[in-house]
């Protein structure tokens, strides 16, 4: 993954551009730290799906067991003195 400053993604953007097109991720720094990530079209949308996927809750997931029937404890909760 090569890494290239701001200043120079600047002047080269076009080169960078044909590398994010190859497959290849390029970070662009700012300061000497990452800022951002040149990637691919394809690339950029796989990582918007993985992210808009919505996950199941805790009860859902357990719901998937066989005997996934909960019934609510309605019995008063114990006093406990602190």
């Amino acid at each position: 993954m090569p890494t290239v400053s701001l200043k120079d993604a600047k002047a080269g953007f076009s080169s960078l551009v044909d590398e994010a097109i190859k497959g290849e991720f390029v970070t662009i720094t700012r300061h000497g730290k990452p800022a951002a990530v040149l990637v691919s079209v394809e690339a950029a949308d796989i990582a918007r799906r993985a992210l808009e996927k919505k996950r199941r809750g805790l009860v859902a997931y357990l719901r998937t067991f066989p005997g996934g029937e909960f019934e609510r404890n309605r019995s008063p909760s114990r006093d406990l003195e602190l």
